[in-house]
Protein backbone atom coordinates (compact mmCIF):
# COMPACT_ATOMS: atom_id res chain seq x y z
CA UNK A 1 0.00 0.00 0.00
CA UNK A 2 2.80 2.43 0.97
CA UNK A 3 4.72 1.56 -2.20
CA UNK A 4 1.64 2.21 -4.30
CA UNK A 5 1.19 5.72 -2.79
CA UNK A 6 4.81 6.57 -3.47
CA UNK A 7 4.46 5.30 -7.04
CA UNK A 8 1.39 7.49 -7.53
CA UNK A 9 3.15 10.60 -6.16
CA UNK A 10 6.37 10.10 -8.10
CA UNK A 11 5.10 11.63 -11.40
CA UNK A 12 3.89 14.75 -9.54
CA UNK A 13 7.23 15.16 -7.77
CA UNK A 14 9.08 14.72 -11.06
CA UNK A 15 6.77 17.24 -12.75
CA UNK A 16 7.29 19.78 -9.96
CA UNK A 17 11.07 19.40 -10.26
CA UNK A 18 10.88 20.06 -14.01
CA UNK A 19 8.93 23.30 -13.79
CA UNK A 20 10.91 26.25 -14.95
CA UNK A 21 11.44 29.12 -12.52
CA UNK A 22 9.60 32.29 -13.45
CA UNK A 23 7.42 30.58 -16.05
CA UNK A 24 4.30 31.61 -14.13
CA UNK A 25 5.16 35.34 -14.15
CA UNK A 26 3.09 37.69 -16.33
CA UNK A 27 4.86 38.82 -19.50
CA UNK A 28 6.62 42.20 -19.46
CA UNK A 29 4.36 44.75 -21.18
CA UNK A 30 5.72 45.79 -24.55
CA UNK A 31 7.55 49.06 -24.15
CA UNK A 32 6.32 51.65 -26.57
CA UNK A 33 8.88 54.25 -27.51
CA UNK A 34 7.38 57.00 -25.38
CA UNK A 35 9.29 60.04 -24.18
CA UNK A 36 11.62 59.22 -21.33
CA UNK A 37 10.36 60.18 -17.87
CA UNK A 38 12.98 61.47 -15.45
CA UNK A 39 13.52 59.87 -12.06
CA UNK A 40 15.65 60.13 -8.93
CA UNK A 41 19.41 59.85 -9.54
CA UNK A 42 19.19 60.84 -13.23
CA UNK A 43 21.84 63.44 -14.02
CA UNK A 44 20.90 66.23 -16.41
CA UNK A 45 22.61 69.13 -18.11
CA UNK A 46 20.57 72.32 -17.83
CA UNK A 47 21.39 75.05 -20.33
CA UNK A 48 19.94 78.52 -19.76
CA UNK A 49 20.54 80.50 -22.92
CA UNK A 50 22.10 83.94 -22.42
CA UNK A 51 23.16 83.17 -18.84
CA UNK A 52 26.05 80.73 -18.40
CA UNK A 53 25.92 81.22 -14.60
CA UNK A 54 22.73 79.14 -14.44
CA UNK A 55 24.01 76.47 -16.83
CA UNK A 56 25.39 73.25 -15.35
CA UNK A 57 25.01 69.58 -14.53
CA UNK A 58 22.57 68.57 -11.81
CA UNK A 59 21.34 65.32 -10.29
CA UNK A 60 17.67 64.74 -9.54
CA UNK A 61 17.24 64.20 -5.81
CA UNK A 62 15.71 61.16 -4.10
CA UNK A 63 12.55 63.25 -3.68
CA UNK A 64 12.40 63.79 -7.47
CA UNK A 65 13.39 67.46 -7.34
CA UNK A 66 15.77 69.35 -9.61
CA UNK A 67 17.45 72.07 -7.53
CA UNK A 68 18.76 75.01 -9.59
CA UNK A 69 20.54 78.20 -8.49
CA UNK A 70 18.19 81.21 -8.21
CA UNK A 71 15.28 79.09 -9.42
CA UNK A 72 15.03 76.70 -6.49
CA UNK A 73 13.54 73.21 -6.64
CA UNK A 74 11.35 72.06 -9.51
CA UNK A 75 9.53 68.70 -9.59
CA UNK A 76 11.31 66.57 -12.22
CA UNK A 77 10.53 62.92 -11.46
CA UNK A 78 7.78 61.54 -13.67
CA UNK A 79 8.15 64.36 -16.21
CA UNK A 80 9.81 64.51 -19.60
CA UNK A 81 12.74 66.85 -20.20
CA UNK A 82 10.44 69.14 -22.21
CA UNK A 83 7.95 69.35 -19.32
CA UNK A 84 10.74 70.24 -16.89
CA UNK A 85 12.13 72.85 -19.33
CA UNK A 86 8.71 74.56 -19.41
CA UNK A 87 8.40 74.38 -15.60
CA UNK A 88 11.84 75.99 -15.10
CA UNK A 89 11.01 78.72 -17.62
CA UNK A 90 7.74 79.42 -15.80
CA UNK A 91 9.51 79.80 -12.44
CA UNK A 92 12.06 82.12 -14.06
CA UNK A 93 9.25 84.31 -15.40
CA UNK A 94 7.42 84.32 -12.05
CA UNK A 95 10.58 85.41 -10.23
CA UNK A 96 11.37 88.02 -12.90
CA UNK A 97 14.76 86.46 -13.60
CA UNK A 98 14.15 86.70 -17.36
CA UNK A 99 11.44 88.17 -19.47
CA UNK A 100 11.57 85.41 -22.08
CA UNK A 101 13.71 82.55 -20.72
CA UNK A 102 14.90 79.68 -22.87
CA UNK A 103 15.97 76.47 -21.13
CA UNK A 104 17.20 73.16 -22.54
CA UNK A 105 17.56 69.97 -20.49
CA UNK A 106 19.47 66.89 -21.63
CA UNK A 107 19.89 63.60 -19.75
CA UNK A 108 23.60 62.86 -19.48
CA UNK A 109 23.44 59.90 -17.08
CA UNK A 110 20.46 57.62 -16.57
CA UNK A 111 19.56 55.63 -13.47
CA UNK A 112 21.36 52.25 -13.57
CA UNK A 113 19.95 48.81 -14.24
CA UNK A 114 20.77 45.90 -11.97
CA UNK A 115 21.58 42.37 -13.13
CA UNK A 116 21.72 39.40 -10.77
CA UNK A 117 21.45 35.67 -10.75
CA UNK A 118 23.22 33.30 -13.12
CA UNK A 119 25.55 35.78 -14.84
CA UNK A 120 29.32 36.09 -14.67
CA UNK A 121 29.45 39.45 -12.84
CA UNK A 122 26.16 40.66 -11.41
CA UNK A 123 25.76 44.20 -10.18
CA UNK A 124 24.78 47.73 -11.14
CA UNK A 125 25.38 48.89 -14.73
CA UNK A 126 24.79 52.14 -16.61
CA UNK A 127 21.53 52.21 -18.58
CA UNK A 128 21.73 53.00 -22.27
CA UNK A 129 18.67 53.95 -24.37
CA UNK A 130 17.47 50.91 -26.30
CA UNK A 131 18.99 48.48 -23.78
CA UNK A 132 17.43 45.01 -23.90
CA UNK A 133 17.44 42.21 -21.35
CA UNK A 134 20.09 40.43 -23.42
CA UNK A 135 22.35 43.48 -23.67
CA UNK A 136 22.08 43.95 -19.88
CA UNK A 137 23.18 40.34 -19.42
CA UNK A 138 26.04 40.97 -21.86
CA UNK A 139 27.40 43.91 -19.83
CA UNK A 140 27.21 41.64 -16.76
CA UNK A 141 29.66 39.26 -18.45
CA UNK A 142 27.07 37.03 -20.10
CA UNK A 143 25.19 33.97 -18.93
CA UNK A 144 27.10 31.52 -16.78
CA UNK A 145 26.99 27.78 -17.51
CA UNK A 146 24.00 27.22 -15.18
CA UNK A 147 21.78 29.97 -16.60
CA UNK A 148 18.33 29.58 -18.08
CA UNK A 149 18.81 31.46 -21.36
CA UNK A 150 15.31 31.63 -22.86
CA UNK A 151 13.92 34.42 -20.68
CA UNK A 152 14.67 36.46 -17.56
CA UNK A 153 12.73 38.13 -14.79
CA UNK A 154 12.44 41.93 -14.79
CA UNK A 155 11.35 43.75 -11.66
CA UNK A 156 10.06 47.24 -12.45
CA UNK A 157 8.63 49.94 -10.24
CA UNK A 158 5.21 50.98 -11.53
CA UNK A 159 3.62 54.41 -11.65
CA UNK A 160 2.14 53.68 -8.21
CA UNK A 161 5.63 53.21 -6.75
CA UNK A 162 5.23 49.47 -6.21
CA UNK A 163 7.64 46.95 -7.73
CA UNK A 164 6.21 44.26 -10.01
CA UNK A 165 7.96 41.22 -11.41
CA UNK A 166 7.53 40.11 -15.04
CA UNK A 167 8.83 37.42 -17.38
CA UNK A 168 10.83 39.07 -20.17
CA UNK A 169 12.12 37.79 -23.47
CA UNK A 170 15.76 38.36 -24.37
CA UNK A 171 14.83 41.23 -26.73
CA UNK A 172 12.53 43.01 -24.23
CA UNK A 173 13.37 46.67 -23.75
CA UNK A 174 14.49 47.75 -20.29
CA UNK A 175 13.99 51.01 -18.45
CA UNK A 176 16.37 52.70 -16.02
CA UNK A 177 16.01 51.22 -12.55
CA UNK A 178 14.94 47.77 -13.79
CA UNK A 179 16.28 44.71 -11.99
CA UNK A 180 17.05 41.75 -14.27
CA UNK A 181 17.24 38.30 -12.69
CA UNK A 182 18.70 35.36 -14.63
CA UNK A 183 17.34 32.07 -13.34
CA UNK A 184 19.22 28.83 -12.82
CA UNK A 185 18.11 26.15 -15.26
CA UNK A 186 16.84 22.81 -14.01
CA UNK A 187 18.53 19.70 -15.32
Amino acid sequence: MQTRRIAMLLPFVALAACTTPGADLPPLPEGERASYRLGPEDQVRVTVFNDPRLTGEFRITDAGQLALPLVGSVQAAGRTTTEVERAVEQVMRQRNLFRDPSVAIQVIEYRPVFVLGQVERGGQFPYQPGMTALSAVAVAGGFNYRALRDYVSVTRVGDDGRPREFRAARQSLLLPGDVVTVYERRF
